[in-house]
């Protein structure tokens, strides 16, 4: 990924933080021979260096990925900014965004207990905390016939790339001009880029 000097994050707390709020995330191998591309939740696991997920078994990108150096995208909030913001008509339109590059070998997982704690964790993020939903609770061979029906498998990261391009380039005044107009805004991805923004100036 190409990062000027500006938008580099350097900082891992902070790339694993922006990885675990935006874990839908892209996953990108070689496929007979063409760049394949699943659209997939990726669990991280920080003492293992490592990213957790799973393919339909019927998505044969797992069939050749073993052992590929993979590539995994996360993208953050992003957003349109408009030089009428500014305080010239001299300048040109561009975007805002922020996105985590994570490059690493894939390993398919065989380990039934592997599988299901991987599953389990999931539900664990994403069910609310007064969820009466446990994946615990299920019918042990109802959930053992679905893993069947997927291939989990885990990423051991190689190379970590980090990029939160959010107006840094320009003047305090002018970044301030940019919240603002994000702010006046009713757009979800444009209330956090300008929230993104504010942190920067702190």
């Amino acid at each position: 990924m190409y990062i000027p000097k500006h938008f580099k994050i350097d900082d891992e707390e902070v790339i694993f933080d922006f990885i675990e709020n935006y874990s839908f995330a892209t996953l990108f191998s070689q496929h007979k021979g063409e760049p394949y591309a699943t659209h997939l939740p990726l669990m991280l696991n920080k003492s293992e260096n490592a990213l957790y997920g799973h393919f339909a078994r019927p998505n044969e990108q797992w069939k050749d990925a073993e052992n590929q150096q993979v590539l995994a995208v996360f993208q953050g909030p992003h957003c349109y900014i408009s030089p009428s913001w500014y305080e010239t008509m001299k300048a040109v339109p561009t975007w805002n965004y922020v996105s985590v590059h994570i490059y690493g070998k894939l390993e398919v997982i065989e380990d039934k207990k592997m599988i299901l704690d991987s599953l389990n964790d999931l539900v664990i993020k994403y069910e609310s905390p007064d969820s009466p939903y446990n994946l615990n609770d299920v019918e042990p061979r109802f959930i053992e016939g679905l893993s069947r029906g997927i291939v989990a498998f885990k990423i051991n990261m190689t190379k970590i790339e980090a990029k939160a391009k959010l107006s840094q380039n320009h003047s305090v005044e002018r970044q301030e001009r940019v919240i603002k107009h994000l702010e006046n805004t009713s757009q979800h991805d444009n209330i956090q880029v300008a929230s993104l923004m504010k942190k920067n100036l702190q």
